[in-house]
C-alpha cells in the first residue's frame, strides 16, 4: 500500500519558472491532481554563539540562510491536514510547513476556514557555508507555537506580497530564529484544477496598501465630481436668473404702467 501510495503522489519543484530567483514554487501532486501549490521567498535569520577573540567572552552572531533553489521537497494532502517538507544543502536544513483546515460558528453561520498551524525547522550548526566557527556544532530545531498564521477561507488562495516575520523557538538553548516570507501564494487545500490557485484571499497588509494606493485617486474621482456638480448648478442657475422678468427698483419707471 505505501509503495502504490508513492507511485500515485508527485512532488515538483518548480522554481526555475520564477523569474524572481530568491522565489521557489513547490506542487504536490497525488492521483495525478495537484493538491498543494506553495509559491514564497523565504530566509531564516539564526543566531548562534563564537568565541570572542580572547576564547573566554561569547559573541552571538547571526546567519542569514535563504531557502535554496532545487531543493529536495516531500508532500502529504489531506482532507483537514496537509504538509509540505523542503531540504537543501544535503539535508542541513528542513523545512516543515503544516496546514490544518476547519471550521467554527459565526453570526452567518458555520463558516470553514485553513490557516499555517505549525512550522518546524531544522538547521546544522557545523555547516560551513552560513555558520562560521560555531562553538559545539551541531543539530537543531526551531519550532512555532500555538501557530495561527495564513488564515483564509476554504476553497481559497492565501496571497501577500508584503514580507512578514514568524518567530521559532530553537532547541538551541531557547534562541528566537525569525522566518522572513515574502511574495506568498499558497494554496493546501480545494485547488480547483491542475496548476491552478482558486481565488486569492489577500492578507491585511496588502489590503492597507492597496487601499491606501486607491484612497487618493477616489478622493480626486470625488472631488472632480463635487466640481462638475457645482458648476452645473451655478450654470443651470444662472440661465433660470437671467431668463426671469427683471423688476424696475426705480418708480419712475411705472409711470407708463396703468
Amino acid at each position: 500500500a505505501a509503495a502504490r501510495l508513492a507511485a500515485e503522489q508527485e512532488v515538483e519543484n518548480l522554481s526555475g519558472l520564477s523569474p524572481n530567483p530568491e522565489k521557489d514554487i513547490f506542487v504536490v501532486r497525488e492521483n495525478r491532481t495537484t493538491c498543494l501549490m506553495a509559491e514564497f521567498a523565504a530566509k531564516f535569520i539564526v543566531p548562534y554563539n563564537v568565541w570572542a577573540s580572547n576564547y573566554v567572552d561569547l559573541l552571538t552572531e547571526q546567519a542569514d540562510i535563504p531557502l535554496a533553489r532545487g531543493a529536495e521537497m516531500k508532500g502529504k494532502c489531506g482532507t483537514n491536514e496537509s504538509e509540505l517538507e523542503i531540504s537543501w544543502l544535503e539535508q542541513a536544513y528542513t523545512l516543515k510547513l503544516f496546514f490544518l483546515k476547519e471550521g467554527h460558528n459565526t453570526s452567518r453561520g458555520p463558516e470553514a476556514f485553513w490557516r499555517l498551524s505549525r512550522i518546524q525547522f531544522t538547521y546544522d550548526t557545523s555547516e560551513r557555508t552560513y555558520f562560521k566557527d560555531a562553538i559545539s556544532p551541531g543539530k537543531h530545531t526551531a519550532s512555532s507555537h500555538h501557530l495561527s498564521a495564513l488564515v483564509t477561507p476554504a476553497g481559497k488562495s492565501y496571497e501577500c506580497q508584503a514580507q512578514q516575520t514568524i518567530s521559532l523557538i530553537s532547541s538551541d538553548h531557547q534562541k528566537s530564529v525569525q522566518l522572513l516570507l515574502s511574495e506568498v501564494r499558497i494554496q493546501p487545500f480545494d485547488i480547483p484544477a491542475d496548476f491552478v490557485f482558486s481565488e486569492e484571499h489577500k492578507c491585511p497588509v496588502d489590503q492597507r496598501e492597496q487601499l491606501e494606493e486607491t484612497l487618493p485617486l477616489i478622493l480626486g474621482l470625488i472631488l472632480g465630481l463635487v466640481i462638475v456638480i457645482t458648476l452645473c448648478v451655478y450654470h443651470i442657475h444662472h440661465k433660470l436668473t437671467a431668463n426671469q422678468v427683471q423688476i424696475p427698483r426705480d418708480r419712475s419707471q411705472y409711470k407708463h404702467m396703468g
